[in-house]
């Protein structure tokens, strides 16, 4: 049996995100499965896991802000930027109060440049950072924009905070941490992080490994399974007629009244029974809406019965 849907799954601290994925293809018997983000080993929390034809909206779901909770420690910096890796500036952080620190996370909400760390997945000359930093090569990176819809110091406990961070794709938090500490003037690196929230999951409803594993051994998956278009919760939607359902199956534009959407210029087409088809994109040149993925067709795919097919 294949299995098409999403899992709202909180990685443990100290597991990749890949080992999860692991874990639920052997748990679930499943080979397709993707995640909607990765994670820091040592970070945890939410980590939505899409099976089957779910993998083809992992796209939209890394595209989706994501909330966090992360404690910095001021005083010392590391190569990493988290408290994994090796120190390599300090100094004593006795003197910075908490107004300070309120005053310069305001500098750091909206749209800002980031530059990746070094430990990270990004590619330089077809190879990943890490490799490079592992080598014991720096490169030099071009900062990126990165979107902080909100930043608030939730706890105070000196020499260590707590921020909530609300963001956009490609933040990274531990470089956030870094550059804190940076505009404090006292060097700071990120001591823990849970991701709270991955688009429209939140930690609340997520399972552990165990939890996903006990689901299948005792054949109560099918409560805990996210359907596929639960990925694009908050989007625009239309309810299309027969004669455009079947243009849609077939790839083929229509002509909706009604703007451009919401989510970057796309909707979320439904049949008149309430089956999720696809996504729609918005094409200013025509005025139409092209089919982006395709879903109607497919044993499994829509609304009712979508959790599994044979």
């Amino acid at each position: 049996m294949s299995i098409d849907g999403i899992f709202n799954v909180n990685k443990p601290p100290g597991w990749t995100s890949h080992q999860v994925v692991a874990a639920a293809r052997r748990i679930a018997a499943q080979r397709r499965i993707g995640h909607g983000g990765t994670l820091d080993p040592e970070a945890c929390g939410v980590l939505p896991l899409c099976l089957g034809q779910a993998t083809r909206m992992v796209p939209y779901l890394q595209e989706a802000s994501k909330t966090y909770l992360a404690e910095i420690e001021m005083g010392t910096a590391t190569d990493t930027h988290d408290a994994t890796g090796k120190v390599v500036s300090g100094k004593d952080p006795g003197a910075i109060s908490q107004g300070q620190v309120e005053q310069v996370l305001g500098a750091f909400r909206g749209t800002i440049a980031q530059t990746p760390p070094m430990y990270s997945a990004v590619r330089h000359q077809g190879r990943r950072l890490y490799e490079l930093a592992r080598a014991g090569i720096e490169v030099e990176r071009s900062p990126r924009p990165a979107h902080i819809l909100s930043l608030e110091l939730v706890e105070w406990q000196h020499p260590r905070f707590t921020v909530a961070v609300d963001c956009g794709k490609g933040t990274y938090v531990r470089s956030l941490a870094h550059d804190i500490g940076q505009a404090l003037g006292c060097p700071s690196h990120l001591r823990w992080l849970v991701r709270q929230r991955c688009g429209p999951f939140p930690i609340e409803d997520s399972l552990s490994i165990a939890q996903l594993e006990d689901a299948f051994v005792h054949g109560y998956w099918q409560e805990l399974i996210h359907p596929i278009d639960a990925v694009l919760e908050g989007w625009a939607a239309v309810i299309v007629s027969e004669e455009d359902e079947r243009a849609i199956s077939h790839g083929r534009p229509l002509a909706l009244e009604g703007g451009e959407g919401g989510a970057g210029g796309r909707l979320r087409a439904y049949s008149l029974d309430g089956r999720f088809l696809a996504v729609l994109r918005f094409v200013p040149e025509s005025g139409q809406w092209r089919p982006e993925k395709v879903f109607c067709g497919r044993e499994g795919a829509g609304r009712p019965g979508l959790v599994a097919r044979t």
